[in-house]
């Protein structure tokens, strides 16, 4: 059967995660690869699964599309980490896109510090919109969302109905534990952001994004503040578990 969004029901889903449930996460790479080809995309958040992902990746598909959200908000130690990725898989074409507004416009047509007085839209204009944008072109894209990170992640499935996107999202990283991604980081000696090391757990832009202190949920650093805890990317939405 065909596995494109636009001809996929709820049971179609069911039925493929049934499948593939015993695999493992490079099996599942396997499967995107071939399925998708060259209409696959990895939207890369560059945290510590994105590292495994990355490594997991070059293994299946060298050249795969690789996609960062460039919001002109991140930290510089993912900058320079960007590049470390670089030069260690030059073969991957990785894309920093950003929004079509520049953050001064942004302040103009919608006021200062947008990302205080309104997170979801400064989200949406930098980070969903852009993703829109980027993804067109593309049937599937891959995520290294993990079921124990937060509530909002638990029934997350190998394979995945994005309503939102209109896609195929594809999450081979599900059943890994934290210890277990670095754990893989140190074994292969992968290169990471060192805010990790300073109780920076998820990473995302510098004014939305706090340490966290021991005992602390992993995501509570995100828009301190604020019931927000996802940007959108991977929020349910209507009709979706």
């Amino acid at each position: 059967m065909s596995y494109l969004y636009k001809e996929m029901q709820n049971e179609d889903y069911a039925i493929l995660n049934s499948k593939l449930k015993s695999r493992d996460s490079i099996d599942i790479l396997r499967f995107a690869h071939e399925t998708y080809g060259k209409n696959l995309v990895y939207a890369c958040s560059f945290g510590a699964e994105a590292m495994v992902m990355l490594d997991l990746l070059s293994k299946v598909q060298k050249d795969a599309q690789i996609l960062f959200l460039d919001t002109d908000f991140h930290f510089k130690e993912t900058y320079d980490l960007i590049e470390k990725v670089k030069q260690r898989y030059p073969h991957m074409k990785i894309k920093l896109a950003k929004s079509s507004l520049t953050p001064e416009e942004q302040e103009n047509q919608f006021g200062a510090k947008l990302w205080l007085t309104n997170p979801d839209q400064c989200c949406q204009i930098r980070k969903l919109d852009v993703l829109e944008r980027e993804m067109a072109p593309f049937d599937a894209w891959l995520s290294g969302l993990r079921r124990e990170q937060s509530p909002t992640r638990a029934n997350t499935e190998f394979i995945n109905q994005d309503n939102r996107f209109k896609k195929v999202k594809i999450c081979p990283l599900i059943h890994w534990t934290e210890e277990e991604i670095w754990m893989y980081i140190e074994l292969h000696r992968l290169p990471y952001n060192p805010l990790h090391d300073q109780h920076y757990p998820s990473i995302g832009c510098t004014y939305c994004t706090k340490p966290v202190m021991p005992g602390q949920d992993n995501r509570s650093g995100r828009w301190q503040g604020n019931q927000k805890t996802e940007c959108g990317l991977h929020a349910p939405t209507k009709g979706e578990k």
